[in-house]
């Protein structure tokens, strides 16, 4: 299973008026991180001619993050079969190695033309692994 990551550092238009992350950030940030998984897929014929639509998504929040943290987003898809896919995505606290958000969400694959849902091609699942 291919594990995407990245490191982001936690601005000051992140943090609310608790003084830590936002929890919408965070649901920003696995939508992010999903999306640019996807893109990084070097396959423009599949990317253009696909498009992922979020089903449903539970998020769990674990900890806090505050200003100027550095941050590790992890992504993964160990299942995609029929129309969907389940993605986990981990937000760690890169300096603690503390986890801060789990989040595990279904998508659906969907043409991008007729936005109709599509069946994961073996070529598609392949990307995964």
């Amino acid at each position: 299973m291919q594990v995407f990551e990245k490191t982001i550092i936690v601005c000051e238009d992140d943090i609310d008026d608790l003084n830590h992350v936002n929890n919408v950030r965070y649901v920003q940030w696995v939508q992010d991180i999903a999306k640019e998984h996807w893109a990084s897929f070097d396959t423009s014929e599949i990317t253009k001619k696909y498009a992922w639509f979020l089903v449903n998504h539970f998020i769990e929040y674990k900890n806090q993050a505050l200003l100027g943290d550095k941050l590790l987003l992890k992504t993964y898809v160990p299942s995609a079969e029929g129309v969907a896919s389940v993605r986990h995505v981990e937000i760690i606290n890169a300096t603690t190695k503390k986890i801060i958000v789990k989040s595990k969400a279904k998508w659906c694959l969907i043409d991008s033309k007729t936005s109709r849902p599509a069946r994961i091609t073996p070529e598609i699942a392949e990307l995964f692994n």
